[in-house]
C-alpha cells in the first residue's frame, strides 16, 4: 500500500489507486478542484488513468474567499483536502434588496428618501419635473417669490409638482433679516394651507448675512428660529458648520439643524468634514435620532456620499442637479449616492492602516509558495 502526501499530509492508499480513487475516498467533487501530482497538473479527464505511486506529492486546490480565517476576496486558489477549505457551510440566503433602514423623521414628518431637492435654476419646468422623479425625493423646496412661481411663459411651478406625493418645503431664501424670514414663512404657510399640502406646517429657514457669500447671519438666524418655533412652525434651519451655533439652534427648538457643506451654489462639496462631525456629535448627544441634514455646496454625487458617510441623516441640494450638463442623469447619481453613503455609514468602514493587509488567507497556501 503506497504512502503519498496529500497537501503535505501523509496518506496511505490501496494499491493500485488513481487520482479519481483518491478524490472519491475523500468525498470531493472533481468539478470543483484542480489536482497536481509531483508539480504537474492532472486534467480532470486524466483522473481515472493517473496512477499514484509511493512517495507521490499530491496537491488538491480549490477556490476560496480571501481574508483572514476563512473569508475574504473571491477567486483565490488554495489547497483543498480533508482538512483544508473544501467543506462548505450552508449558504446564506441571498437578497436582491438592501437591508432595511429606518425612515427619515423630521418633527412630525416621515420620509423614505433622504435626499431633498430644490426647484430653482432649471431651464424648464419639464426638466425640473423629470429630474425630481429621477431623484426619488419626497421633499422639494420652493421659495415664495413671483419669479419662482410663474415663468416667462405664464406656467406655474405648482402645475409641475406632484402635490399628492411631494411634501413642499417652503424656503425663506433671499431673506436678510429675521423679520423678512418670518414674513416669508407666514406667507408660505398660508399658500400651502390653501393647497392642502402638509408642508404648511414647516419651513426651511434662511437668514443670510450678505449677497456675496450667502452665509447665514447667526444672530438673526437664531432670533427667527426662536420666533417661528413659538408660532408652531417645524423649523429646519440653514446654518454654517459652527458646532456651537448648531447646539444653540437645536436648543431654540429647531427640528433639524442643516449645516452647509460649503457656500450655497459653490459646488465645493464638504470643505470641513471635521466640523460636520463635531456638529453631529453635539446635536446627537443623548438624542441619536435628531436629524442633521447637509444643506448647500454639493457639486457631485461623491459629495453626497461623503455627507452621508459622515453620519448625516440627509442632504438638501439644488444647483448640483439643475446646473449639471445632464440634470436627469445627475439626479439619478444623487439618488444612488444618498443610498450608497447611508449604507456605507451603517455598515461601518474599515480602519485606515499605514501598511497593507492581505485580503487572501495565508492558511492553505500551496507548497513552495511564500513571501520574498
Amino acid at each position: 500500500m503506497p504512502t503519498i502526501t496529500v497537501n503535505a499530509e501523509p496518506k496511505t492508499l490501496p494499491d493500485p489507486s488513481t487520482v479519481a480513487d483518491l478524490l472519491n475516498q475523500l468525498g470531493k467533487d472533481p468539478k470543483k478542484l484542480a489536482v497536481e501530482v509531483n508539480r504537474n497538473v492532472v486534467p480532470r479527464s486524466e483522473h481515472p488513468r493517473c496512477r499514484l505511486s509511493e512517495g507521490d506529492a499530491v496537491e488538491i486546490v480549490t477556490l476560496v474567499g480571501g481574508g483572514s480565517g476563512d473569508r475574504g476576496g473571491e477567486g483565490e486558489t488554495r489547497r483543498g483536502g480533508e482538512n483544508a477549505g473544501l467543506t462548505s457551510s450552508p449558504p446564506l440566503p441571498l437578497s436582491v434588496s438592501p437591508p432595511l433602514d429606518s425612515k427619515l423623521k423630521v418633527g412630525g414628518f416621515t420620509f423614505n428618501s433622504r435626499l431633498f431637492t430644490g426647484t430653482g435654476k432649471y431651464t424648464s419646468y419639464e426638466l425640473m419635473q423629470q429630474s425630481m422623479v429621477a431623484s426619488g425625493c419626497d421633499v422639494t423646496t420652493v421659495a415664495v417669490r413671483r419669479e419662482r412661481l410663474i415663468d416667462k411663459d405664464g406656467k406655474s411651478l405648482l402645475d409641475f409638482l406632484d402635490l399628492k406625493k411631494l411634501t413642499i418645503l417652503p424656503n425663506t431664501a433671499g431673506c436678510f433679516s429675521a423679520d423678512d424670514a418670518i414674513r416669508h414663512a407666514r406667507l408660505a404657510r398660508e399658500l400651502l394651507l390653501n393647497l392642502e399640502n402638509p408642508g404648511a406646517n414647516w419651513v426651511k429657514l434662511e437668514c443670510l448675512a450678505d449677497k456675496k457669500t450667502l452665509l447665514p447671519d447667526p444672530v438673526d438666524t437664531l432670533k427667527a428660529t426662536e420666533h417661528l418655533v413659538k408660532e408652531g412652525f417645524t423649523v429646519l434651519v440653514y446654518t454654517s458648520d459652527d458646532p456651537v451655533l448648531a447646539k444653540r439652534l437645536k436648543a431654540a427648538g429647531a427640528a433639524s439643524v442643516m449645516p452647509a457643506g460649503s457656500p450655497i451654489g459653490s459646488g465645493q462639496g464638504i470643505l470641513n468634514p471635521n466640523n460636520i462631525r463635531i456638529c453631529l456629535e453635539y446635536l446627537k448627544e443623548g438624542d441619536p435620532d435628531y436629524p442633521v441634514i447637509v444643506d448647500a455646496g454639493v457639486g457631485t454625487a461623491s459629495d453626497v456620499s461623503i455627507a452621508m458617510e459622515l453620519g448625516c441623516d440627509g442632504v438638501l441640494l439644488n444647483t448640483a442637479i439643475a446646473s449639471a450638463k445632464d440634470p436627469v442623469r445627475m439626479a439619478w447619481a444623487m439618488r444612488y449616492a444618498t443610498d450608497a453613503g447611508r449604507l456605507a455609514y451603517l455598515a461601518g468602514r474599515i480602519p485606515k492602516k499605514l501598511y497593507a493587509n492581505a485580503s487572501s488567507p495565508t492558511e492553505g497556501l500551496i507548497s513552495g509558495v511564500g513571501a520574498k
